[in-house]
Formats: C-alpha cells, sequence, structure tokens
C-alpha cells in the first residue's frame, strides 16, 4: 500500500492521530538502499513508521550544494512503499520555517559541533539540529532511527535529545555499503569513474586502522593515513575519539573518523576500535 502523503503539520496531526508508537527516519530524499536499511531497521520499533523527506536549508554553507542536492521524490515515494512506510512527511521550506531562515529560532550544537565536520563545515550541525528538533516537534516520535556513517550527527542528536528531554530514544543504524566498501551515500552520484576506483580507500583505511587498534592510537592513526596515501587521497581529517567524540582512552572502545574529497564530493566514513595500550 502507498505511504500517506502529509505536506502541512494539520496534515501530519491528522493521519497520525490515534497512533500508538512511531518509528521515524529522517531524511534529506534521494534515498539509496542506506536508507532502505534505516527504514527496515526502524519499522519493528513502532506500528506506525513516518519518514521525512526535506531538503533542509539551513545546514547548507554558501557555495555547498543546497540547490544542486538530488531531488527525487516519486522514486523516493516507491522506495517508502517497498519497505513498508507508512507515512511520508514532505514539509516545504515555509512549513519547516514558519518564521523564515533568518529569524527561525536555532539549536547551538555545543562544543562537539565545533571539531571534525563542524571544524570545516561551521553552521551545519546548528542547522542539523534546529530541523531534527522541529520535526521531532511535529512527528513526535517514540524512537527515531539514524545512519552511523554521519556518526557525529548520531553523537550530537543523542546529546540532544537528553538535554533537552524530547523522550525520544535515539537509535543508530550500522553503515550501508557498495560492494567495495564505500559507504552508501547521496553524494556518491557525483563520483566520476576514477573518483569511484579511489574512493573505497577511506574504507580501507578505517579497516587498516581497526586492524592495529591493540597497538595503540598512534598505531591506528598512521595505519590509515598510509593507505589514503597510497590512494592519492588527502583527507580534511583522520581522527581517532573515543565513543563519544572525546579523547581516545586506552583499553577502551574508540571510534576513527575520517573525511576526505575524492574529486568534487565530500566523503565522510568511520569505524569502531578496540583500542590497546600500545607498546
Amino acid at each position: 500500500m502507498p505511504p500517506a502523503i502529509a505536506r502541512t503539520r494539520a496534515e501530519l496531526r491528522t493521519i497520525l492521530e490515534g497512533s500508538q508508537r512511531v518509528s521515524f527516519v529522517p531524511t534529506m530524499g534521494a534515498l539509496h538502499d542506506g536508507h532502505r536499511q534505516l527504514m527496515q531497521h526502524a519499522r519493528p520499533f513502532g506500528d506506525v513508521l513516518v519518514a521525512s523527506v526535506f531538503v533542509n536549508p539551513t545546514q547548507f554553507a554558501p557555495g555547498e550544494d543546497f540547490d544542486a542536492y538530488p531531488r527525487t521524490f516519486d522514486a523516493d515515494l516507491a522506495t517508502c512503499e517497498s519497505v513498508g512506510v507508512d507515512v511520508v512527511f514532505a514539509p516545504e521550506v515555509e512549513t519547516m520555517y514558519p518564521h523564515g531562515l533568518i529569524e527561525t529560532v536555532s539549536i547551538d550544537p555545543g562544543p562537539l559541533g565545533a571539531i571534525l565536520e563542524g571544524a570545516s563545515r561551521p553552521a551545519h550541525f546548528r542547522g542539523v539540529l534546529t530541523v531534527v528538533s522541529k520535526l521531532f516537534g511535529l512527528v513526535r516520535p517514540d524512537v527515531a532511527v539514524f545512519g552511523e556513517k554521519d556518526y557525529q550527527q548520531l553523537v550530537l542528536i543523542r546529546q540532544m535529545a537528553t538535554e533537552l528531554a524530547t523522550g525520544v530514544e535515539i537509535v543508530g543504524c550500522p553503515t550501508e555499503r557498495e560492494a567495495s566498501g564505500l559507504a552508501r551515500s547521496s553524494r556518491n552520484v557525483y563520483l566520476s569513474d576514477d573518483d569511484r576506483r579511489r574512493a573505497p580507500a577511506l574504507h580501507a583505511a578505517l579497516q587498516a586502522g581497526a586492524a592495529v587498534g591493540p597497538d595503540g592510537a598512534e598505531a591506528v592513526l598512521a595505519a590509515a593515513r598510509r593507505v589514503l596515501d597510497d590512494a592519492a587521497v588527502t583527507p580534511d581529517y583522520v581522527a581517532l575519539t573515543d565513543a563519544d567524540l572525546g579523547e581516545p582512552v586506552p583499553g577502551q572502545q574508540a571510534r576513527l573518523l575520517i573525511a576526505a574529497r575524492v574529486g568534487e564530493p565530500r566523503l565522510i566514513d568511520n569505524i569502531s576500535v578496540n583500542l590497546g595500550l600500545g607498546a
């Protein structure tokens, strides 16, 4: 059965009235198998599954690809139907930002929003947290599912949900990958044939770093950087943190994160690392 489509706040409330438990997957459309996995992951958490399709302007900096971002609504609807989404919320900008983009109330992501991706894209996480908070207020989900590929985003949304007492349980979903190991992303459509040959180096670098986790943080970072160098991929950053993006602690679980521009697209990826004490 095709999902119900809500364009306005009133339509959404009418459709969801009487729902016992709502699971939610926010997206910006251009859905791929990674989104499909998120929706399948979210399906058991509620009796009603909602997906949003909204290209959020406030998380794009000037010069980024907001206007060029792929918009494929008919195909997105077909994907949602194929995985059993009950409701697609596809608002206009005016619905999400009734007082305009400049005058809107926004959420400060705090110190964690200024590192890694935040250092390269200073306004990005303010826009992400603002729109996710708005979507939580409109959809009122019990559970929301986000991909681990955007790991910093996942950590910040968990922090926001806790600190603002949203009552929403945040669930992470493992990264969906192409056969080459490349993390699926809507921006992969911009990769040239040559870029596609080099882009899997991000995942290979992560695997190389994780493999030497018992040898300590310096070994992890060195191994990852060697793989990127061999593939002629220059990273924006190669970082090792703890699970909450703080300083890694030997003997505990860590996170290895990489960002790099491969051709035109800027790609990010990460992996869990069992960090040892080193030599």
